[in-house]
């Protein structure tokens, strides 16, 4: 006959009486209880047992051993005995649980290997633009020729001067617009333009008037 007091006392924060699925530890507990517990005296008990009884159909099939289960019947000196069973069936229970996760780390780590790997062995893009570059004299007597080559001493990793021309903005004055490719990681505008405006002699100033990405 099971020991209601001990059950209680187990079940009030468990499930079942091995590990964490029904098992026959619960089947001979079960049958050893001749009518449903009452729920006013022992509610975690009738808990369970309501549960184990759904699972009447399948009693033969339920895994575990009834060992766990027998640590409940007849009197208290069997408690240490259920400890020690439960744990251990823990551990056989859960043990391939602990395989499966190691090895699904195993085969994650080298899955993540394999990506970085291929990663760093591709060629990265290079992300460029197309600038064009309006560099604007201070009047009509600059020297735009001396200008222009002041302009394109300028040499910095990633800049690539193209084509230029001489576009008239008024009163005998022209501006030098000028095309240029640059690796944006490597070339910041800004700072290019500060640099031209260091030729204080030719250079007004200088505005980005058009900009696209290759």
């Amino acid at each position: 006959m099971a020991n209601i007091q001990k059950l209680e006392a187990f079940l009030k924060d468990k499930s079942y009486l091995a590990a964490y699925t029904p098992s026959q530890a619960d089947v001979v507990v079960f049958k050893s209880i001749s009518s449903a517990p009452s729920v006013e005296s022992s509610p975690h008990v009738a808990r369970w047992y309501t549960h184990i009884k759904s699972y009447a159909d399948e009693f033969d099939s339920l895994p575990g051993s009834s060992t766990a289960g027998e640590a409940f019947l007849g009197g208290a000196s069997a408690a240490p005995a259920a400890a020690a069973d439960d744990d251990d069936d823990e551990v056989d229970l859960f043990g391939s649980d602990d395989d499966d996760d190691g090895e699904a780390e195993r085969i994650k780590a080298e899955r993540v290997a394999e990506y970085t790997k291929k990663k760093a062995g591709k060629p990265k893009t290079i992300a460029k633009s197309v600038v064009t570059l309006d560099v604007k004299p201070w009047d009509d007597e600059t020297d735009m020729e001396a200008l222009e080559k002041a302009v394109r001493s300028i040499e910095k990793d990633g800049l690539l001067w193209g084509s230029s021309k001489l576009v008239a903005i008024g009163y005998g004055i022209r501006k030098l617009q000028m095309t240029l490719v640059v690796e944006d990681e490597k070339v910041s505008l800004d700072e290019l333009q500060e640099q031209i405006a260091e030729f204080e002699d030719y250079v007004q100033s200088s505005d980005v008037a058009a900009m696209q990405k290759l």
